[in-house]
């Protein structure tokens, strides 16, 4: 399923951040809570010695101005406060003090805080015991001093709130800039789109444009792409130029041949001229068979690449031509295919390569020509050499002998059988050599062996 690589961007680098983001805000939710709780319970304390200080000083009548001020508004919210003495007897502050619903904690040391509930309400206690003399009165004295619990939930979700909005700012902020950073970032992105929509169909040219490190791998790919296009429409534009221009003549030939049989003078003639037209039309089927078959071979089109036996291919060609040699007064022997040869390869292609080794031997070999000797020979790859004693080839014709349609000398050949048999070689990972011989002419097919898993070996 395609999507949008900026918004894949985005919600990469921002969905991280906010989960990031909310993870802080929860742990910044505790923090307040557990300030808030320190902040309060401290005031509560501070509180109560006020409140103490103010019974001891005043034998329990009175509370300083000071200390009323800091009752009337502690942090945020009013706090009451009670005062008994040793024996129970009330001192001062408000009446009913509140107790927890469990009789009140025990107290390990001199004050201890507790929740409780007062009027219906819930409240924060604390329970602060000292000791001194009032009136006469010398022991332990309890002052109980408590705050609405709702003073500081507010405070707390006061610093919730400013905490949720300084994220919420950041994440906000955060997200412009990293959609800013996404959409400059792929602006080269954009640009190669931008340039390369703006060529015409025909410009395979390799892309010039600078272009960053990350994207370098992909456009030398695309170059690499444009310059095998680029070589396979010179290839079909070749193909086409070559087969036009090489068709002209025997399609030319079979046409005189054709009105040379309806001016003939006699039925003689006319079947003379007829079995010349057969022949004819043979050798241009013959030469745009080759053409198709050098075309299949170069492109890489064909059957799939299937592990067979090569042996049993050359056995079954050198066989096909065996009549041929034979009333040629040619010896024509295979070598070396007794034992399996396993390759993986287009069967008909190779065989169209070795027919067509074989027939430029007997079509090239001349008025010396006794033999032909297939080989097959097995090493890192296996080798099949097509060797005659004929006339040979000089060496300065070699080049011009492996061009289309290239001949040493003028014959009646197509000029493709050396071409077809290169294509197929390299169509298989292989290549075709011309052998150095004393005398004669001698070329090797090499194809790549199987691997023990089906494929070829590593090259």
């Amino acid at each position: 399923m395609g999507s949008s690589l900026r918004l894949r961007l985005f919600a990469i680098i921002l969905i991280p951040l906010v989960l990031i983001s909310v993870g802080v805000g929860l742990w910044r939710l505790g923090e307040a809570r557990e300030t808030g709780k320190d902040l309060y319970d401290n005031a509560l304390l501070f509180t109560a010695l006020a409140v103490s200080r103010d019974v001891a000083l005043a034998d329990g009548d009175l509370i300083s101005p000071e200390t009323e001020a800091l009752l009337a508004d502690t942090a945020g919210g009013p706090v009451r406060y009670h005062v008994y003495a040793p024996d129970g007897v009330f001192v001062t502050g408000f009446a009913v003090p509140p107790v927890p619903i469990d009789n009140g904690p025990e107290l390990g040391g001199p004050y201890a805080f507790f929740d409780a509930t007062y009027k219906g309400r819930p409240v924060r206690v604390l329970r602060l015991k000292y000791v001194t003399e009032i009136s006469g009165f010398s022991g332990t004295f309890t002052v109980t001093v408590w705050q609405d619990i709702a003073v500081r939930t507010a405070f707390v979700t006061s610093l919730a709130l400013k905490a949720l909005a300084v994220i919420s700012v950041l994440i906000v902020s955060t997200a412009l800039v990293v959609w800013f950073g996404v959409n400059f970032g792929l602006k080269p992105l954009t640009d190669l789109e931008d340039a390369i929509s703006s060529r015409s169909s025909e410009d395979l040219s390799p892309i010039q444009r600078r272009v960053p490190v990350e994207t370098r791998g992909l456009v030398n790919r695309l170059n690499v792409l444009f310059g095998q296009v680029n070589r396979a429409m010179q290839a079909q534009a070749a193909f086409i130029s070559d087969a036009s221009h090489q068709l002209r003549n025997p399609i030319a030939g079979v046409r005189a041949l054709g009105e040379s049989i309806l001016t003939a003078g006699s039925l003689d003639a006319a079947k003379a001229r007829a079995s010349d037209l057969v022949t004819a039309a043979e050798r241009a089927g013959d030469l745009a068979e080759n053409l198709m078959t050098l075309e299949r071979a170069r492109a890489g089109l064909g059957d799939a690449l299937n592990v067979s036996d090569l042996a049993q291919v050359l056995r079954r060609t050198v066989a096909d031509f065996e009549g041929l040699a034979a009333r040629k007064g040619v010896q024509l022997r295979l070598t070396g295919a007794d034992a399996r040869a396993m390759v993986p390869m287009d069967a008909t292609m190779v065989e169209e390569a070795v027919r067509n080794l074989i027939d430029n031997a007997l079509l090239h070999g001349g008025p010396s020509l006794g033999s032909i000797t297939v080989d097959l020979r097995g090493d890192q790859d296996w080798r099949i050499s097509v060797a005659d004693d004929g006339q040979g080839v000089p060496e300065g014709d070699f080049p011009k002998i492996l061009a289309r349609f290239g001949q040493a000398q003028p014959s009646s050949g197509s000029g493709l059988g050396l071409s077809i048999a290169e294509a197929v070689a390299r169509r298989h990972g292989g290549a075709l050599t011309i052998d150095p011989v004393g005398t004669g002419f001698a070329v090797s097919l090499r194809l790549p062996r199987a691997q023990e898993g089906g494929g070829p070996l590593p090259r």
